[in-house]
């Protein structure tokens, strides 16, 4: 199933600064070869539902083996089945109206 998803990953890592950590799971949602568009307060993401779940818990391992004791995410996720959808036309339809 093609899902977009938003994704907000939250490192507990003691330290003010995360963008290491958010850069590293963004890295990981890149490998995965599915559009992946970064924004200021997380990353969107199109694909396949699997693969997409398959990098958060592959995002969860790693930065927990990286020192990370606590992780946060929250996904809002949304699939269609009535059309194909991308995040682009998404926007593109909005910005239609303005």
């Amino acid at each position: 199933m093609k899902v977009i998803a938003d994704i907000c990953v939250v490192p507990f890592t003691g330290e003010v600064s995360v963008r290491k950590e958010v850069a590293r799971a963004h890295s990981i949602l890149k490998a995965t070869g599915l559009p992946v568009n970064l924004h200021g307060y997380g990353t969107n993401i199109e694909g396949d539902y699997d693969v997409i779940m398959g990098a958060l818990k592959e995002i969860h391992e790693t930065l927990h083996a990286e020192g990370s004791a606590r992780i946060s995410t929250t996904i809002r996720l949304g699939s269609r089945v009535d059309k194909e959808q991308s995040v682009q036309d998404k926007i593109d339809a909005v910005q239609s109206q303005l």
